[in-house]
């Protein structure tokens, strides 16, 4: 092979080798993200990073510390979520306790963008204001082991879409109860594994 030949071989190399590394962030849209999870869930018409919408709501939106049901509740962005995280409260438990629908939390049999319904979330605050929640998470069949920082609830209102999204139902690994090796074998049944 000669030189010049073996010069634009490598350099198309190079080229196809950068343009792969830089195209790994749009990977991201190849999964549901939470933002536009929650936005059809709640009718919470915000766009951008999640971390964004505390601060986007005032004056649209009415905000609180408190969880109400079909409310967004907006997670702060951390070093370990810099994007932060947005979900739709479904219930009310108790003082300290709330079920929420999600999705992009847990990763599922290796697979980011899932959604999670009926979650639970444990205020963890010092001060019960639900600033710090622990939320379920998979992998581990319990409440994760970080505690995460919320920055408070946003409430739709008359600016909130009237329509939800069609609702999917909740896979058997998404379920309270499911721990792992539960039930493997319908979980691979759900996944198509055979």
């Amino acid at each position: 092979m000669s030189a010049s030949r073996f010069t634009g071989a490598f350099a198309a190399c190079l080229t196809m080798l950068a343009a792969m590394l830089t195209a790994a962030p749009a990977a991201a849209s190849t999964y549901l993200q939470c933002v536009p999870f929650a936005r059809a869930e709640s009718g919470v018409e915000i766009r951008g990073n999640a971390r964004t919408w505390w601060a986007q709501a005032e004056g649209q939106y009415e905000r609180g510390a408190e969880p109400r049901e079909g409310a967004v509740m907006a997670f702060a962005g951390t070093r370990g979520m810099p994007m932060g995280h947005v979900a739709v409260v479904t219930k009310v438990v108790g003082d300290r306790e709330i079920r929420i629908d999600h999705a992009n939390w847990s990763p599922i049999a290796g697979r980011r963008g899932q959604i999670e319904r009926n979650v639970r979330v444990v205020d963890v605050s010092d001060a019960g204001d639900w600033s710090m929640v622990r939320v379920w998470y998979a992998p581990i069949g319990d409440l994760g082991l970080r505690a995460n920082p919320v920055q408070g609830f946003i409430y739709p209102g008359s600016n909130a879409a009237p329509a939800r999204a069609p609702s999917f139902p909740a896979p058997v690994w998404a379920k309270q109860d499911w721990k792992p090796g539960n039930g493997l074998d319908m979980v691979a049944a759900s996944l198509g594994a055979q």
